[in-house]
């Protein structure tokens, strides 16, 4: 009998002497009026993960006005897994301008030095994570679909689409901390919150002269949006794309969304041909979504659509191509002509919900 050769011992990496005293990760939860964006939700739930892999603490950063409710947004932090969050209110901190956040944030991080920062890729994520990333002189990777941890080296590996969403690339912060990314809001699941849990709240002082700001808030004008496309949060989405053919097709798809209740969505290439206004775009350029019901119709599945919507519960493909890299990754599959299969389907929801109505 013959004897296995022996693996080969696992080389221990040491850890480089100047990240030693960065610990723990750290969310920015955005709030505005006191109202929470989702994301900060989504990300601390990613975070706990991150934060028991490297086995430190999950912390929360919560920046606002005196007057609005500070602790209890610490309060449901901690319902959603954080176990520390800092606390930062003046006067100047009152609406978002990137001046006094990004010297709140980064001021904050140069004292406490977090291991990881993560922000929601939303408008505001975005433009202060970019000015704190510069500002630290350290690494930030935006718009990433997956986070996980090297846990030889504790560095954070960031998956993000890259080459105009054709590939996936993972990017690691080797030198430098801390490692920053952003996540766009419905890429992470939304973790269950538990009431149970509390948490250490640590008040820091911050002072700015309003005066020493450039910027000044004149007003505060509430985004209206009742009549606009809401695809993050809907639970079902019926999606049409190029293989409709033309505009006149892309009504099936209309039809059946409004037999089932549900948001329409659309791919680029609908949205370039002006068949679909650009608040309904799904994919890398567009939004992201996680309904429980996701129908894809006259879709191929290239990675640019794909990493909008493949964190759909359930994800039903119709394409004309059995071999259509959207069938790698739906859950069922019909191979037929949309513009056939989605009439069919609208008259078949029809009857069932009808019968369903006479029997109560």
């Amino acid at each position: 009998m013959s004897e296995q050769p022996k693996k080969p011992a696992k080389k221990k990496v040491e850890l480089d002497p100047r990240f030693v005293d960065y610990r723990h990760v750290w969310v920015c939860i955005e709030s505005e009026r006191g109202e929470v964006h989702p994301v900060s939700w989504e990300l601390l739930g990613e975070g706990r993960k991150l934060a028991n892999a490297l086995g430190v603490a999950l912390c929360g950063v919560v920046i606002c006005g005196p007057g609005e409710r500070g602790k209890s947004i610490c309060a449901e932090a901690f319902h959603f897994g954080a176990d520390k969050c800092y606390l930062l209110q003046d006067e100047v901190l009152q609406d978002y301008r990137n001046e006094p956040y990004t010297k709140a944030l980064t001021d904050l991080v140069n004292t406490y030095q977090p291991e990881i920062l993560m922000l929601g890729a939303t408008t505001l994520g975005r433009d202060l994570a970019g000015s704190v990333a510069t500002t630290l002189g350290t690494g930030l990777v935006a718009d990433c679909t997956e986070l996980l941890i090297d846990t030889d080296t504790r560095n954070l590996a960031s998956t993000r689409p890259t080459f105009g969403g054709s590939l996936l690339c993972t990017i690691m912060t080797q030198r430098h901390r801390p490692q920053m990314a952003t996540v766009r809001p419905r890429v992470m699941a939304m973790p269950e919150p538990d009431v149970s849990r509390g948490g250490e709240i640590v008040e820091v002082p911050f002072s700015m002269i309003e005066t020493s700001i450039i910027t000044k808030v004149l007003e505060f004008i509430p985004d209206d949006t009742r009549d606009k496309p809401n695809l993050p949060f809907a639970d079902i989405i019926v999606s049409g794309g190029r293989g409709l053919k033309n505009q006149e097709n892309f009504r099936h798809v209309w039809d059946l969304a409004k037999v089932l209740g549900a948001e329409v969505g659309a791919s680029r290439p609908v949205v370039q041909a002006g068949w679909a206004e650009l608040d309904r775009q799904v994919g890398q350029s567009g939004k992201t979504v996680r309904p429980k019901l996701y129908i894809a119709a006259g879709i191929s599945g290239a990675i640019q659509h794909r990493v909008g919507m493949d964190g759909a519960d359930l994800i039903i493909a119709i394409n004309t191509d059995p071999n259509a890299p959207i069938f790698d990754f739906a859950h069922y599959g019909i191979v037929g002509n949309a513009t056939a299969v989605l009439p069919a389907l609208t008259e078949a929801f029809k009857a069932h919900l009808a019968q369903a109505k006479k029997t109560g």
